[in-house]
């Protein structure tokens, strides 16, 4: 093969010299193989996301997309890889979500209005996941840190600015895929396709 691309370029120089090649063909796009194959490589696929890089993606949108009445803002947040649990204090307490005892398959978005008549406030983004069978989801405390007996156990329930989130392009699904995975590597119960 070799030999053979010596000799076409030594005629293809032979001719140049004698005038017998317009230059226009040395502009001609190179052959392609016999079986038209291309020979490049397919990029390697993108590496999944590790436990702290989701931890650390959630936490910066619970905190970018903080409601800010006051009420529910999300003050901090912090992720406990030994535990798995997922700390959201706000400015009545703190709520410790337990992510291992999370279902993904349980994922609901929705608005919700915390006002009441005398107090309005905007219209929050909630996302609700429930627990799975006999496990707590979640224990809440107040500022004194006392448990917090109206907090509902067999859920979470993480509140965001619609606002704030509607000005960012997919990110409830974003922060479902994200929520999914992170329930999956904290040792809840995975996405799967019941239907």
């Amino acid at each position: 093969m070799k030999l053979m691309a010596y000799l076409c370029r030594g005629a293809l120089l032979g001719c140049l010299s004698m005038g017998f090649v317009a230059p226009a063909m040395l502009a001609a796009p190179p052959a392609q193989s016999a079986t038209g194959r291309s020979h490049a490589r397919k990029p390697a696929p993108k590496p999944e996301p590790t436990l702290e890089e989701l931890a650390e993606y959630v936490r910066g949108k619970f905190l970018a997309l903080t409601p800010s009445d006051g009420y529910n803002d999300n003050l901090e947040v912090e992720f406990d890889p030994e535990t798995a649990t997922l700390t959201v204090a706000q400015p009545d307490g703190r709520c410790e979500n337990y992510l291992n005892a999370l279902d993904a398959n349980s994922m609901i978005w929705e608005i919700f209005d915390p006002g009441d008549t005398h107090d309005l406030r905007e219209k929050l983004l909630r996302l609700t996941i429930t627990s799975r069978s006999g496990k707590k989801a979640r224990i809440c405390y107040d500022k004194t840190n006392h448990p917090d007996p109206s907090a509902n156990p067999n859920r979470v329930r993480f509140l965001f600015s619609t606002s704030k989130a509607e000005e960012i392009p997919g990110f409830q699904g974003n922060m479902s895929k994200a929520f999914k995975k992170l329930i999956a590597l904290s040792g809840g119960i995975p996405e799967k396709e019941l239907f």
